[in-house]
């Protein structure tokens, strides 16, 4: 199995901590990893990207030109995402934010309000944990088993406090879609 996956949206959204956090459940569940981030230079509301790829086999190279699935967390990256997405590919939409519909047809979307699911979990910032459990559902590519352990290595120990809320949120995402 290797699934190619893109992550877009805007800063501040967590699309880099979903990489990460995507990246470490892998690599616990055994699996080879390689990430790539992309942001732009603002604090929030700039450009934020990261691309990554999950495989039970060595991998070639580690660019992620033609992805199997597609997170669009925001309206200005649905074109990029829809663009690059491989035929037959899985394009999560955060139907919260993005009101357009895709364009194309030979895609596989899934409608998703991330934000409100985010939201009801108690803060909008939720969004990218609800993301990576709906993605981990759609694509099959991680397990999830141990998160509860990445989450208290992956945040300093004063955040420790939210990781309830975050298992809380990615299990929505699961349940979601």
């Amino acid at each position: 199995m290797t699934e190619k996956s893109f992550f877009a949206g805007f800063g501040g959204q967590g699309i880099v901590s979903l990489g990460q956090i995507w990246v470490y459940c892998a690599m616990k569940e055994g699996k080879n990893v390689t990430f790539f981030p992309f942001y732009g230079a603002e604090k929030r509301g700039g450009v934020a990207r990261a691309s990554v790829i999950v495989s039970d086999e060595e991998i070639a190279s580690p660019l992620v030109t033609v992805p199997d699935s597609a997170l669009v967390m925001n309206a200005d990256s649905l074109p990029i995402c829809e663009g690059i997405l491989k035929t037959g590919g899985t394009l999560l939409v955060n139907s919260t934010l993005v009101k357009e519909e895709p364009k194309r047809g030979d895609i596989r979307v899934i409608k998703l309000e991330v934000s409100a699911l985010a939201e009801k979990i108690g803060n909008v910032r939720f969004a990218n944990m609800v993301a990576l459990g709906a993605m981990a559902r759609l694509t099959g590519a991680l397990a999830l088993t141990e998160t509860e352990d990445i989450l208290k290595h992956f945040f300093s120990p004063d955040k420790h406090k939210f990781i309830p809320k975050n298992i809380e949120a990615i299990r929505a995402g699961c349940d979601a879609v």
